[in-house]
């Protein structure tokens, strides 16, 4: 019988705090998530992967600023799309080398991956998102007067941008991923939760300066192309009540009504695991089978019901 799952994980697993960030190190952390994403593979699933990509736009926008004064910068979504080819490539390199490598019959590809945002989400109004690079609080001022940027101080670090995060509504090219998945292939898509995108006055499409929560597109995708299971990877082996208090529980097996009470009650900020419990809440609402949370390392456990958080829609 035919199953799909989609797979999301952030930035951070290909560009962790601990490395330099070379190309070496990127790739090297890439062939471990496609030696842990191939598990999927092995057990018969068509796949969609959903990569997070704050750290590599961070260092693009990074390097814009510096070489600011020689070559114009692009702007935040046009960087989405770039760190979505770039980590695609390198993603989807190693993959195509595990289906090899496990005799599996499957081509895996990239897809750039437009997302519609509602240009009246009050996100617009509230810019909360720090990205790119720290400033003196000079700069800062400078470019918020120059370029009309939200600035704001960051736990005494510098002065950083934030960009509004808003919801996303609809995957402009969905057609085309379902297609895909249709036919057996391994899509890379919705990559940094893709590039977000509105309607304007005139309907025309055009990019914005936002950042999309990853795991909230990953949801929307699961839900476009009717999948089984969705499996969100994160720093944690599984979801916690009163995390990193005495009264600490995991939460092995749980459910949607279980969740949102949980979420009513501020237990998953929405800096963390807010974002993943709600992405699990609307996939399981809408039809969708089964949803795990667990850690990178833990995934092969989980697929077997030893480890992580496994989410069921309706009543415990």
């Amino acid at each position: 019988m035919r199953r799909v799952a989609i797979i999301a994980f952030g930035g951070n697993a290909i560009l962790p705090a601990d490395i330099k960030g070379s190309q070496e190190e990127q790739f090297e952390r890439a062939r471990q998530a496609a030696e842990q994403i191939s598990e999927l593979a092995k057990r018969n699933y068509d796949l969609v992967v959903v990569h997070g990509n704050g750290p590599q736009v961070g260092n693009l926008l990074l390097q814009m600023d510096i070489a600011s004064q020689l070559i114009s910068p692009f702007t935040i979504e046009v960087a989405d799309a770039m760190t979505e080819g770039s980590m695609g490539y390198m993603l989807q390199i190693w993959l195509e080398n595990y289906m090899r490598k496990l005799s599996l019959d499957k081509e895996v590809t990239t897809v750039l991956t437009p997302v519609l945002v509602d240009p009246e989400d009050h996100a617009f109004k509230n810019p909360t998102k720090p990205v790119g690079p720290f400033y003196t609080e000079e700069r800062a001022r400078g470019l918020a007067k120059e370029k009309g940027w939200k600035i704001v101080e960051d736990s005494g670090r510098g002065w950083r941008r934030v960009v509004p995060s808003p919801k996303p509504i609809d995957v402009l090219n969905k057609r085309i991923i379902k297609a895909l998945v249709d036919k057996g292939m391994i899509v890379i898509a919705g990559g940094g939760g893709g590039i977000p995108v509105v309607i304007n006055k005139d309907g025309l499409i055009m990019g914005v300066e936002a950042v999309i929560d990853k795991d909230l597109t990953a949801s929307l995708i699961a839900r476009i192309v009717k999948a089984d299971l969705l499996i969100t990877l994160t720093a944690v082996d599984q979801v916690y009540v009163n995390y990193g208090r005495p009264t600490q529980r995991p939460l092995r097996k749980t459910t949607t009504e279980e969740l949102g009470r949980y979420l009513q009650e501020g237990q998953f900020p929405q800096g963390s695991m807010g974002p993943k419990i709600q992405a699990a809440i609307e996939f399981l609402e809408d039809g969708g089978k089964e949803v795990l949370i667990t850690s990178t390392k833990k995934i092969k456990a989980a697929l077997d019901g030893r480890a992580g958080t496994i989410i069921s829609g309706g009543t415990p």
